[in-house]
């Protein structure tokens, strides 16, 4: 099997450990305290609290791919719907772990706000960190996981800085973009402040697949899960 567990990974254990005691698709499952706080599970991830070493007193999770992939490098562009699978998955996972706090209302004013606060856009992080640099509390480089936490990082500390910031930090909107431009003549990257209201991202396979203009097309297979009851025929590759 392509990318298949490796003896001895830190990440291929917690997957493993999800996959036996969580029921498939079901957030929040019992633990013990030995156990990481697995909050979601299907065919192509593995999502847990991270309570050891958070980055973020107000959230901090870990998203990792079930499969062991080593890097962002073995992703190709048939590999996006998998990347937008994840940022919303993080959004949904960190707004549910973390929900904003109402606000505070005077004696004189009795009445509720008509819908609860939503975290800002400014708030969510969502991305990877690349090589040669790592999380030096979660020093795992070589199996594919993405970092979503909540904005301020009041817990880093300047030394795990460096992992977060603008020298290692790829956040997975800059990496969806940049693959989505390499395969199309479109500039999808600029031109939008507030990017996850782009009209583009309204269409999560957009630039997945790729072809000629008569019809032939060369789309690389994904590292997805088929997923039989959507009928997709893809399966797990290493090829590019």
């Amino acid at each position: 099997m392509a990318f298949a567990p490796k003896p001895g990974c830190p990440m291929c254990g917690i997957v493993a450990t999800a996959a036996t005691h969580t029921p498939g698709q079901s957030p929040r499952s019992p633990r013990c305290a030995a156990e990481p706080e697995i909050l979601w599970r299907d065919e192509n991830f593995t999502a847990y609290q991270e309570t050891a070493h958070p980055v973020s007193s107000s959230g901090h999770i870990i998203i990792a791919f079930n499969l062991h992939v080593p890097s962002i490098y073995t992703l190709s562009s048939s590999d996006l719907p998998l990347l937008v699978n994840i940022r919303n998955l993080g959004r949904r996972l960190l707004s549910a772990s973390s929900p904003p706090s109402s606000p505070l209302f005077s004696s004189g004013n009795s009445s509720a706000p008509s819908a609860p606060l939503q975290h800002t856009e400014s708030q969510f992080r969502i991305g990877f960190i690349t090589p040669p640099f790592k999380d030096n509390k979660i020093p795992i480089t070589d199996h594919l996981h993405t970092h979503a936490y909540l904005a301020p990082a009041d817990l880093l500390g300047w030394w795990r800085g460096v992992a977060y910031g603008p020298l290692a930090w790829y956040a997975i909107d800059d990496l969806i973009a940049e693959i989505r431009e390499s395969v199309s003549n479109n500039r999808v990257k600029s031109g939008y402040d507030n990017r996850i209201n782009a009209p583009i991202d309204t269409v999560p396979d957009a630039g997945a697949r790729t072809g000629a203009a008569n019809g032939d097309e060369y789309t690389a297979s994904s590292l997805a899960i088929p997923d039989v009851e959507n009928g997709s025929l893809a399966s797990p590759s290493s090829s590019m």
